[in-house]
């Protein structure tokens, strides 16, 4: 195969068991197919393939999903990866006028004419701190799924076994005591009960977890310079969701860019006229939940926080769009934060995870005055019930 010094894309559609590679030249033509089986083997090989091209470029469709380990291992290996977005990849399919045909060769070669033609994908960095928290928040966000549904459970057989059941806000000692309350005489009570115990059993082991990732995280974030504790709400799991999710602020050319990606920011929605202002249901919903957190937080507290959403209900708004107006503005709080964080880490060693400062329209931003500390009692991570966005 004759070598060339012209730029390649290496485009890269991932599976379970086989890769497949399209290499794409400035051109949008197809330079060579290949397949690859996904094994340590099978790795060498793509790389070895890979490297014939000086001048080259991957693109790996979903690096945070199935491409993540393909990916990570040829960042570790020096090369220039681009994380290309399924949803970007499948829009390009859509209108390749393939027939609606799908293969692994079709897909691929999506993945490389988004690669060429999106100028602004992100591109892919060895996991650093950033991934530890992003593992850790997502694990306590699936245990605090698994102790609502067990909480659920355990109000479903009490309405059955006590006459009301009990308070929607249920821990596991009130629990215990109502279950201890009980002393059905019948057969199908005496097993509700049991069943009841066990499911007692699996919130209290649930508790535990929840409680022992809780200081897992706040030692993850105290190994990390950043001042967004400073803001009033913003405990270690804010904190370790912010970051786990924005991993570096210099993506985001400013205030409104980062507002849109955490859905904070209105969307627009019309056709045959002018589009109106909607409410954003799409954006990274995780972030979204942080700053729901905080809102909720300095709404139920004194402060400037609880002051604007106040006053934006005596200007007509609704109690939701009222939270809402006070994330938008939380938002542009927290990315001032954040590019302060990367300003200071420019200039001196360590600093936070390697964010990279850039241009921004960061001190045109209005912004709420959040620097007071929180109050005594309040609990900055909020509880369970408050991790879904609004």
């Amino acid at each position: 195969m004759a070598r060339t010094s012209d730029r390649v894309i290496i485009a890269v559609d991932p599976a379970k068991r086989i890769h497949a590679v399209n290499v794409v030249d400035a051109t949008s033509q197809v330079v060579v197919r290949r397949t690859f089986a996904n094994t340590a083997e099978g790795f060498k090989e793509l790389l070895a393939f890979g490297r014939q091209w000086r001048n080259r470029e991957w693109a790996v469709e979903g690096c945070r999903g199935t491409g993540k380990n393909l990916a990570q291992r040829l960042v570790v290996q020096g090369e220039s990866v681009i994380d290309v977005p399924s949803k970007r990849s499948s829009l390009v399919r859509a209108f390749a006028g393939e027939s609606g045909r799908k293969t692994d060769d079709v897909d691929a070669y999506a993945v490389a004419l988004a690669a060429w033609h999106s100028p602004n994908l992100e591109r892919v960095t060895a996991d650093d701190h950033t991934e530890t928290l992003r593992l850790l928040t997502h694990r306590r966000k699936e245990l605090v799924s698994l102790r609502t549904q067990a909480v659920g459970r355990l109000h479903r057989e009490l309405l059955i076994l006590l006459a009301g059941g009990a308070k929607r806000s249920l821990r596991a000692s009130k629990a215990k005591q109502l279950l201890a309350s009980v002393r059905p005489r019948d057969e199908v009570g005496k097993v509700r009960k049991q069943l009841a115990l066990d499911q007692l059993a699996d919130l209290v082991v649930l508790d535990k977890k929840i409680k022992d990732i809780n200081r897992q995280i706040a030692a993850a974030v105290k190994k990390v310079d950043t001042t967004l504790p400073e803001i009033f709400g913003v405990g270690p799991i804010v904190t370790a969701m912010v970051l786990a999710e924005v991993r570096n602020v210099a993506r985001f050319r400013n205030a409104d860019h980062f507002a849109s990606y955490n859905a904070t920011a209105p969307s627009l929605w019309g056709s045959g006229g002018d589009a109106t202002p909607c409410v954003n249901l799409r954006g990274n919903r995780q972030l979204n939940s942080a700053v729901h957190i905080v809102a909720i937080a300095q709404m139920r507290h004194p402060g400037p926080g609880r002051d604007y959403y106040l006053r934006k209900l005596a200007a007509g708004k609704t109690k939701r769009a009222a939270i809402r107006c006070l994330k938008r503005r939380i938002s542009d709080v927290i990315y001032r934060h954040l590019v302060a964080d990367a300003g200071r880490a420019a200039v001196s060693p360590g600093g936070q995870l390697g964010a990279t400062l850039q241009s921004s329209a960061a001190d045109r931003i209005p912004m709420i005055d959040t620097s007071e500390q929180p109050q005594p009692g309040l609990n900055p991570n909020a509880t369970p019930e408050l991790l879904s966005a609004s």
